[in-house]
């Protein structure tokens, strides 16, 4: 962002990721990625977090790219080079008023279909699976049960898709056939709840 270089992306090649061509759509995310993390992380430092910055500037991330992609992609489609502004800059400009906006009034994404608990979010998450360095390899599989359990077909297969096969948004958009918005609203759903089950799961082991 902002390295004078023109952008890859046009609104044509937008659209067609919003329509859900495979292509176009990882070209998107990985075009914009770098520049809402950059965003989201300057946000954060700006306020001094003491909370685990790496950690806040992905979960920021999420709730920047299902902005965009909320409601078929209305953020993205609104952008209008002809105004003047680079698509880079106007989701640097989005992302940083979503993150300003979310960590000043402590609520997350309003496109989720679960409302996500602030409780939940202000305790730090893990890097890999959730909770799992903090778990035994017992707990760790009680952790698993539960979740097939609980989870519908689709939920524990999008589960193993992103936290256990480790499989970037984009590769579960084609593997599932769905769209970002979709996997970034179950992602952050299934990340609450491993770590309400984790937390359970610890509790009891004490």
């Amino acid at each position: 962002m902002g390295d004078g270089r023109p952008d890859q992306t046009t609104p044509a090649e937008i659209e067609r990721a919003l329509a859900g061509d495979a292509a176009a759509l990882a070209a998107l995310v990985d075009e914009l990625t770098p520049v809402v993390q950059a965003r989201v992380a300057r946000v954060l430092l700006r306020r001094r977090t003491t909370r685990d910055v790496r950690q806040e500037v992905e979960d920021l991330t999420q709730e920047v790219f299902l902005a965009l992609f909320a409601g078929g992609g209305r953020v993205l489609r609104s952008w209008q080079p002809q105004r003047g502004l680079s698509l880079k800059n106007f989701v640097g400009l989005v992302a940083d008023r979503q993150a300003t906006s979310i960590l000043r009034s402590g609520k997350r994404s309003p496109w989720t279909e679960e409302p996500t608990a602030v409780d939940d979010l202000d305790r730090p998450a893990d890097d890999a699976d959730p909770e799992a360095r903090a778990l035994s390899r017992q707990q760790l599989r009680r952790l698993l049960e539960l979740l097939r359990e609980r989870l519908s077909p689709l939920g524990w297969h999008l589960f193993d898709l992103l936290f256990i096969q480790e499989k970037t948004v984009t590769e579960v958009c084609r593997t599932a056939e769905m769209s970002p918005e979709a996997v970034y609203a179950w992602r952050s759903r299934l990340r609450r709840q491993a770590r309400r089950l984790a937390r359970r799961i610890e509790s009891e082991s004490r």
